[in-house]
């Protein structure tokens, strides 16, 4: 039985891996730490809490120690990293947390996982080789497109916000360690991920659950800003697919090909909400657009190339913007006990 150390499950993207990485590789045993911030939500694993296969360790990625009992104990021979603080709202407000999770637990990992798993710079501990260090990141770490263009794992890195300068500064880190000594690691940028177990700070769960409560569906400045969306599991899908089969010390950019303004998102939920839960008056959710101040600094366009990963490693994104939003909003529906 491998051991997987995965960091930061119990959010959105890890919450949505794990039950599909444990039903695809039952010879696999995940260890999943997390510090259950506000992000965090066990509620999201009940599905596998009974799994034995499953361990769930509370816990902080910057405690030493703590990691280093978790590599002895469990003899972990993969990292899949997902934990970080990822609201960029908050990094405004609140910036030091993101500088510590972000960057110094990126660091705590590595160099753990290095020294367990590492004779030494380039040099493997005996049956070790194929351990692997994944971690993942955002395409706010390349900063904001114009009207044209893709982010490519080649684009000049320019973050705009304390998150992503954190994410960015993280993704350096990794590619230190590869280039530095010698370990084996990947990494890939994704774009805005959406679907089930979302935390409703979120956009998409932001407008579902405002429209259904009556109250305004608040949109940053004019709306227009631009956002690639790619629906949670075809994001696993991917990682599964890097985790296993990129080449060490190489990035891929993992995008779904969907590019929607923020405004477009909202009319087109409220229009998905007027026929699936429709109001007892007839109005339309779309009365509750509230158009509000726009965020500091707020990038005006992500959108990722995702041909590498396509070309490379055979991945392709299984649900468009219309199926996948569509499988979301049943589950915030039935999320808020709303009569279907």
């Amino acid at each position: 039985m491998k051991a997987i150390l995965v960091t930061g499950g119990a959010g959105f993207i890890g919450s949505n891996f794990i039950p599909y990485f444990l039903q695809k590789y039952p010879n696999y045993h995940i260890v999943n730490l997390d510090k259950l911030t506000y992000a965090g939500d066990l509620k999201n694993l009940a599905e596998v809490e009974n799994n034995a296969n499953y361990t769930f360790i509370q816990g902080d990625i910057c405690n030493r120690e703590l990691v280093l009992r978790i590599f002895t104990e469990f003899d972990i021979r993969g990292v899949i990293h997902f934990a970080a603080e990822s609201h960029v709202d908050n990094s405004i407000e609140g910036p030091e947390v993101f500088i510590q999770t972000n960057i110094n637990g990126t660091f705590t990992l590595l160099d753990v996982a290095k020294n367990h798993w590492m004779l030494k710079p380039f040099v493997f501990k005996e049956g070790y080789e194929t351990c692997r260090f994944h971690h993942i990141s955002t395409d706010e770490v390349y900063g904001s497109l114009g009207d044209d263009g893709l982010f490519t794992e080649t684009t000049p890195y320019a973050p705009n916000s304390p998150y992503s300068a954190a994410k960015a500064s993280s993704d350096f880190l990794v590619r230190a360690y590869f280039h530095t000594y010698g370990m084996n690691v990947t990494t890939s940028n994704c774009s805005n991920n959406y679907g089930p177990k979302q935390h409703q700070e979120k956009l998409i769960p932001v407008i579902i659950r405002k429209a259904i409560e009556g109250e305004p569906i608040p949109i940053y400045g004019n709306g227009q800003n631009i956002r690639d969306w790619l629906y949670v599991l075809d994001h696993c899908k991917g990682i599964d697919l890097v985790f296993h089969k990129g080449k060490s010390g190489e990035t891929y950019n993992i995008g779904g090909k969907n590019e929607r303004t923020n405004l477009s998102i909202v009319k087109y939920i409220c229009q998905l909400l007027d026929e699936k839960y429709p109001k007892e008056n007839g109005d339309s959710y779309a009365q509750q657009i509230t158009f509000v101040e726009d965020r500091a600094g707020h990038d005006w366009r992500y959108a990722i190339d995702a041909t590498k990963i396509e070309e490379e490693l055979g991945w392709k994104a299984e649900e468009n913007f219309e199926t996948g939003i569509e499988k979301t909003l049943h589950w915030y529906l039935k999320k808020y006990v709303v009569k279907q």
